[in-house]
């Protein structure tokens, strides 16, 4: 990651001394659309004013890593190499339950703030668990064999909340319902619209997502079926530095 991009991290509006604090697990979803005009679109929605984290800003619907998510087994897989991606780095706990966990928390979190269940609908009786509760209502799967790893990202020090997030996408077409209006139930996202790259940098952005807009466009043009195999960035702070390798 270039200086100039270090600093604007520096000067961002969550930017303190703050003692250091362990980042959490989090996972956001990349939702794509390239029906209609041709252009890619994504979901995204604007975070209501009353959140002290972000407040006002667009992103892409995610959040942190419940322990819920990780008891969640009667799921589709993910493509192997995006498990080997989401594996890579692990130190603790490095096992299948907590890999799947990031996909899940995403499409939890992906329904409950943007009201769209992402899975397949199942003709057999179907049992989730805390947090899916309606998709078994529904009888829809998770479905992970479509999820794509495109980031990772670590919030800087210093920061008064921190997360590793892994940055999924999924294509529009692994939408198995949604909720009527456009919202879900945590009302935790305002607005949200399905916009295309330029759309969405017109927006109030944080600063990784802007990046995240420039990394997936990027990709899409080298590599527009978003091929599991591909080298994806990992972005971290390092001896006061920001750091961009690829996994």
């Amino acid at each position: 990651m270039s200086d100039s991009l270090k600093e604007k991290f520096d000067k961002d509006e969550q930017a303190g001394n703050h003692p250091y604090i362990r980042p959490k697990d989090a996972a956001t979803l990349l939702i794509l659309d390239r029906t209609g005009s041709g252009d890619v679109k994504l979901l995204m929605g604007r975070r209501h004013m009353r959140h002290t984290f972000m407040p006002g800003k667009f992103v892409f619907p995610g959040g942190r890593v419940d322990p819920g998510d990780s008891r969640i087994s009667n799921v589709l897989p993910y493509h192997p190499q995006v498990e080997a991606k989401l594996s890579e780095g692990l130190k603790n706990s490095k096992t299948a339950a907590r890999v799947r966990a990031f996909a899940l928390a995403a499409v939890r979190e992906t329904y409950e703030e943007a009201g769209i269940f992402i899975g397949r609908k199942s003709d057999s009786g179907l049992r989730l668990g805390t947090g899916f509760e309606e998709f078994s209502t529904r009888q829809i799967q998770p479905d992970l064999g479509g999820m794509r790893m495109i980031a990772r990202a670590i919030t800087p020090p210093q920061r008064p909340r921190r997360f590793d997030t892994r940055f999924l996408a999924i294509w529009a077409d692994s939408i198995a319902d949604q909720l009527p209006g456009g919202h879900g139930p945590s009302g935790e996202l305002e607005d949200c619209a399905w916009l295309t790259f330029e759309e969405a940098r017109q927006k109030e952005l944080p600063l990784i997502t802007t990046k995240i807009l420039t990394d997936l466009e990027d990709r899409l043009n080298a590599d527009p079926e978003l091929s599991p195999e591909t080298p994806v960035p990992y972005y971290f702070f390092k001896k006061g530095r920001f750091e961009r390798e690829l996994i």
